[in-house]
């Protein structure tokens, strides 16, 4: 889907569809919301009917609200717009190796729920146990409105069009059809993505999460405001959301930005996937975890150690805090191992910025010096060897967000025209 750039986009006329206005109107009120029907006038360079009509028809939806009256140095005050979030409920699901998170928000990303659970392997069991804590959600927050989706997000290869995953190592599973069966069992909508790209959606479609305010308290803004970058996502596994000119790049087989499965040892630690030395084997949280623990190990034999010592890589973040050398050092391993994939990322796609996201950022300053120090040394030109790059705030939840943007980005989408 396709985001419309509210500083550059082209007014509908009689050849094409009157819904491209009604979106772009919808978007100006998301990105400059209080505003009033005559700045909505003036930013679209249309008459005032015209926005009178749009106006009206978006408030008996539901989808706009009127607020308090603006302030003017004279003349009538007019009554200020914002877009309607409150009563519009999203359900986020973010499945991972070690654990479920189901969230319920409004559709600015506002936090009501959140229930965590450990992951049910089986397809069928875990869409069982979805089903109920959904259901169960909702019946207890049906004051707080209504649902307009699921969105949920998997650690692996999606086709986003049939809802179905196509590879996923963490959860073992391979042409999995999860969307039918959820959307069977809840009655809802369901929209299934790989987590990165979900990750990078969320900073299209809702913006940057604020730093120590968490999932969606951040609300529904104009986005980021970037149209080319990367969303490094780590954690449990490795991968990469690729955005291009604002959308986000899927590849013929909708399997692009696999960046976390390429290898960049030919010797190093078996990953989940079959192959030997990828990205993720070096740089997921397990890998962390067990280089914390004194181990280079492949992940699945990772996991039994750590299943034995009850270590997570919340704790080795909290460690290195205190002052743990051997945390920060283990910590510092894997930003340089980081550092010589993101380096890959920068060579192969120049992007105007990357994001990395996940429990290791609460550690950023064991993680970034050796990162940006691979980079630097690998870089081609001084630009490349200057790509910003931001970490997500600890504890923002971006998986949960993208999940909430998969729900969100459809309604202030631009239409297909033509």
């Amino acid at each position: 889907m396709r985001k419309i750039d509210t500083r550059d986009f082209r007014r509908a006329t009689r050849a094409t569809s009157r819904q491209v206005n009604r979106q772009i109107l919808l978007n100006l009120v998301r990105e400059h919301q209080p505003i009033s029907r005559a700045d909505l006038a003036r930013r679209m360079t249309v008459g005032r009917g015209v926005v009178t009509t749009l106006v009206k028809e978006l408030l008996e939806e539901g989808a706009l609200y009127e607020g308090a009256l603006g302030d003017l140095p004279r003349g009538r005050r007019p009554m200020m717009l914002h877009v309607q979030t409150r009563d519009r409920l999203v359900v986020a699901i973010d499945v991972r190796f070690s654990r479920t998170d189901v969230l319920l928000s409004d559709l600015g990303g506002t936090q009501i729920a959140l229930e965590r659970f450990a992951t049910r392997f089986g397809p069928e069991e875990l869409l069982d146990e979805l089903a109920i804590r959904v259901r169960r959600l909702l019946r207890a927050h049906a004051a707080e409105g209504r649902c307009e989706g699921i969105g949920m997000v998997i650690p692996g290869m999606v086709d986003r069009r049939s809802g179905r995953v196509l590879n996923a190592p963490q959860l073992g599973w391979r042409d999995v059809q999860v969307r039918a069966g959820l959307a069977t069992r809840t009655g809802l909508p369901v929209h299934v993505e790989n987590a990165p790209a979900a990750c990078a959606l969320a900073h299209i479609w809702l913006g940057p999460a604020e730093r120590g305010r968490g999932t969606g308290e951040s609300g529904l803004s104009g986005g980021s405001g970037i149209r080319d970058f990367v969303y490094v996502s780590v954690s449990d596994g490795v991968g990469t959301g690729v955005v291009v000119n604002g959308e986000v790049v899927r590849g013929h087989g909708h399997t692009a930005g696999e960046f976390g499965h390429i290898p960049i040892s030919a010797d190093g630690p078996r990953c989940l996937c079959g192959s030997q030395g990828c990205l993720e084997a070096h740089t997921s949280n397990l890998a962390t975890v067990a280089r914390y623990l004194g181990h280079e190990l492949s992940p699945a034999i990772a996991r039994e150690l750590l299943q034995r010592s009850g270590v997570t890589v919340d704790d080795v973040v909290r460690r290195a805090g205190d002052g743990d050398e051997r945390a920060r050092d283990a910590l510092s391993e894997t930003g340089r191992y980081l550092g010589i994939g993101i380096s890959m990322i920068v060579q192969a796609l120049n992007p105007g910025q990357i994001f990395v996201g996940g429990e290791i950022t609460g550690a950023w300053d064991s993680i970034e010096p050796a990162l940006r120090a691979e980079i630097a040394r690998r870089a081609l030109t001084r630009g490349a060897a200057e790509t910003p790059l931001v970490p997500e705030p600890a504890g923002s939840l971006p998986r949960l967000r993208g999940a909430i943007a998969l729900v969100a980005a459809p309604v202030y989408a631009a239409p297909q025209v033509g």
